[in-house]
């Protein structure tokens, strides 16, 4: 399993909507916030390279998403 780690603009209000946006793009994938980060960590469990994939579809719906390496 590898971890992703995302530099977000994803607020607290928000993670109901990241969560259905996350659900459908890798619904195998596991991931948590951490919104007291000043980064607003998003970390993504995955088997697979989801970087691409989570940061098109955060930022198609209007959410900064950087990888953080």
């Amino acid at each position: 399993m590898n971890v992703y780690i995302f530099k977000t603009s994803i607020s607290p209000q928000d993670i109901s909507f990241v969560n259905s946006i996350l659900r459908s793009v890798i619904p195998k994938s596991s991931w948590n916030f951490d919104l007291e980060d000043c980064d607003h960590i998003l970390r993504v469990e995955s088997k697979k390279n989801i970087t691409k994939l989570v940061q098109l579809n955060l930022q198609r719906d209007g959410f900064e998403c950087e990888e953080l390496l």
